[in-house]
């Protein structure tokens, strides 16, 4: 601010001290001055300007207003996404009548203006990551360590989290419905995620959506008859629901799933399961799958790549097992790794932090991880349930790692006694 525009504004006001906001302008929407009293808000752009976002410094006085070009770093509201701006903000605070018109679009979409948006929230993050900065560190455990610097990885809670969901698994889990269901068998069941798996994989959808589609199928089929010519349908509307709470970028409609059916049935059937799953569930969607449970048990692994692969190799094969229903998902998760282990002949095939993060020992998953090895067996003598994920995880994609031989042989005859569920 120059000489004369301090001048301006000594004229009407004495300065108080400078607080630093945030704020988002819209420069396409006509500033006005606010006044209160003698004194009113002055805005002064901060430093580090963007290279081709122009805008204007605006300093605000009572009856005049003084612009002088700057660039800061700015888009336009509505034609691109907005950026954040630091302000420095002279003068007491503005309270902003909600019912004012009048209050420029830059004012009431400030921190003043009480309605709150998402994207509020998310522009908030840096200030909280400031102040967890502050924070005294807590013991962070050693396969957290690369990710010390990494906010979204949250180390210092991770492990509170993975606490949290080894409580939550075992609510409203999916029971044994066999006897329920009158026209499905467990062959049919397995008939039915093997398309899942083959419509999730022709989707490009992420392994997230397959893992809650295969829940929402189980938690439906606990809850409701099916007769067997809706099994497809329940299934179709089930990754839809899904793909719609899991993927971010990826966003498919209907007619995608349609085609996927071949056209089977009409977009007013499918809309109409899905509303019938969800009220069913009562929109519970939010459950810890096993494949919460596997990417945490990847990192306590210190897995490469073939063994991370082998891993979602038995991850997936666990779905397309009615058997495993009767385990929870962090279990299903530990044998997985046990299993992967086993077949690549890793030493140790487990170890004590693989113990700690999962909470199972080697004896515990022994039981488990014999169904996923004789699955994988399965899958390569040519078993028709099985093809899809052979095929899938025979490809170089994903380091042929469906073509190993199962090591069945290391796998002793479980213990006598009840294997923890």
């Amino acid at each position: 601010m120059d000489s004369k525009q301090e001048k301006l504004w000594g004229e009407f006001v004495e300065t108080p001290p400078a607080r630093e906001e945030t704020r988002v302008f819209d420069p396409c929407f006509p500033l006005a001055t606010e006044k209160q009293g003698n004194s009113s808000l002055k805005l002064e752009a901060a430093e580090g300007a963007g290279e081709n976002n122009d805008c204007t410094r605006i300093d605000s006085t009572p009856e005049k207003q003084v612009i002088s070009n700057e660039k800061v770093t700015l888009h336009i509201l509505g034609s691109r996404p907005v950026k954040k701006v630091t302000v420095r903000v002279f003068g007491p605070k503005l309270q902003v009548n909600k019912q004012n018109k009048s209050v420029p679009l830059c004012v009431r979409h400030s921190k003043y203006y009480k309605r709150r948006a998402v994207t509020s929230v998310l522009l908030a993050s840096d200030k909280v990551a400031c102040a967890i900065s502050k924070m005294q560190r807590l013991e962070i455990d050693e396969i957290d360590l690369p990710d010390v610097n990494n906010q979204l990885a949250v180390v210092e809670y991770i492990t509170d989290l993975y606490n949290f969901y080894k409580q939550q698994q075992h609510v409203r889990r999916p029971m044994d419905y066999m006897e329920k269901q009158v026209e499905i068998n467990v062959r049919l069941r397995a008939t039915a995620i093997k398309w899942t798996i083959a419509a999730h994989f022709k989707l490009g959808l992420s392994r997230e959506t397959l893992y809650l589609a295969v829940y929402i199928i189980d938690r439906y089929l606990t809850l409701e008859y099916v007769p067997k010519r809706l099994l497809l349908l329940v299934c179709n509307s089930a990754l839809l629901i899904a793909s719609k709470y899991e993927e971010d970028e990826l966003q498919k409609n209907v007619d995608d799933f349609m085609e996927v059916l071949c056209f089977q049935h009409t977009e007013e059937s499918i809309i109409r399961m899905e509303k019938a799953i969800l009220n069913k569930l009562e929109w519970y969607l939010t459950v810890p799958t096993a494949f919460m449970f596997l990417v945490r048990f990847v990192k306590a692994a210190k897995a490469d790549k073939k063994l991370e692969n082998m891993i979602y190799f038995y991850g997936e094969l666990g779905l397309m097992e009615y058997t495993l229903i009767r385990y929870c998902p962090c279990m299903v998760a530990a044998a997985a790794v046990y299993a992967a282990n086993c077949t690549l002949r890793k030493s140790p095939l487990w170890t004590d932090t693989l113990q700690r993060h999962t909470s199972y020992s080697e004896s515990d998953l022994l039981e488990c991880a014999r169904i996923l090895l004789n699955a994988h067996l399965a899958a390569l003598d040519g078993t028709h349930e099985f093809n899809v994920l052979y095929q899938k995880y025979g490809h170089e994609e994903f380091g042929c790692v469906a073509l190993y031989r199962p090591a069945v042989d290391l796998i002793e005859e479980p213990m006598s006694g009840t294997f923890s569920t």
